[in-house]
């Protein structure tokens, strides 16, 4: 058998397995790009970076280098796969990992760098028409495409309306605007999201939703503080590593979930306790200021 007829064997076999993987994906569309690596090291570590459980899968071939992308349309992109891949230190024909990453490869997995497009951003020329009172032209001006549109500030403010509610011990207002929350966090267009951000993002975007839903499904205001204890945990986790325009103070109550106490957030340093609304509405005080 010729190299060219096993490639193409190998090919279909992976196909194969993308069909396969389409039962338990929804929304399933599949994709064939090149991922470069070369052993069996790169390929464990490839699928680790691409897979995400019931959303994406990865099945990558070290002799061809060629990989099957099986992915939920609606809820991630190839993009944002590749990037996360490139991100574990493996380049693909769009983008290149970072330079640190790559170098922290073990030595057989340091494969030859082809590709030319980091993670972080490609560059456009924008052409601007300007009279100048002596001349007038055509110049093209490089540009640096912007990642961060800080999507995740309507999430914040949103976060923050419910936070209002609780600390008013209004179920009904809660409720309201948590499912406010859940169309901005359905919103975000994580391919935008600086690198950073698009994985902490990736890992606390379930928990977020799931609280979220639990909160806006009811007026019991017990049954949403329990859940706004692990929301605010996870927005914390995501503000962290984001960029605010303005200080975002994280506060404590030592008293809040039966006494092992609990966190929130706040726009303002002064302490109004969701936990407890008007029965222990100063109970607390401000832990961290996130700048």
């Amino acid at each position: 058998m010729n190299k060219s007829f096993i490639k193409t064997m190998v090919v279909i076999t992976l196909l194969l397995s993308a069909v396969v993987s389409n039962a338990q994906i929804k929304n399933a569309k599949i994709a064939t790009v090149k991922i470069y690596g070369n052993c069996g090291m790169c390929e464990a570590t490839i699928e680790k970076a691409g897979n995400l459980k019931k959303v994406a899968k990865v099945d990558w071939d070290q002799d061809t280098k060629m990989a099957i992308v099986t992915y939920d349309a609606k809820k991630t992109t190839q993009d944002e796969i590749l990037k996360r891949i490139a991100l574990a230190g493996y380049d693909s024909d769009k983008f290149l990992a970072p330079d640190d990453v790559y170098n922290n490869l073990h030595g057989c997995c340091q494969y030859d760098r082809v590709a030319k497009v980091t993670v972080k951003g490609e560059t456009k020329m924008k052409t601007t028409n300007e009279n100048h009172s002596n001349h007038g032209n055509h110049s093209a001006t490089p540009v640096t495409e912007v990642q961060n549109e800080n999507q995740l500030k309507t999430v914040l403010d949103n976060y923050f309306i419910v936070k209002d509610a609780l600390v008013k011990s209004d179920g009904n207002a809660t409720a309201i605007a948590s499912k406010e929350l859940l169309t901005a966090v359905s919103a975000v267009k994580m391919d935008k999201l600086e690198m950073n951000v698009h994985m902490v993002w990736m890992k606390v975007l379930n928990q977020i939703k799931e609280d979220a839903e639990h909160i806006s499904d009811t007026k019991d205001v017990k049954h949403q503080r329990e859940h706004f204890m692990t929301l605010s945990k996870n927005i914390y986790t995501l503000i962290k590593v984001s960029k605010n325009e303005t200080p975002v103070y994280y506060q404590f109550c030592p008293m809040a979930n039966g006494g092992k106490g609990a966190n929130w957030l706040s726009k303002e340093n002064a302490v109004k306790n969701p936990y407890y609304g008007s029965m222990m509405l100063s109970c607390g005080k401000t832990v961290e200021t996130i700048n």
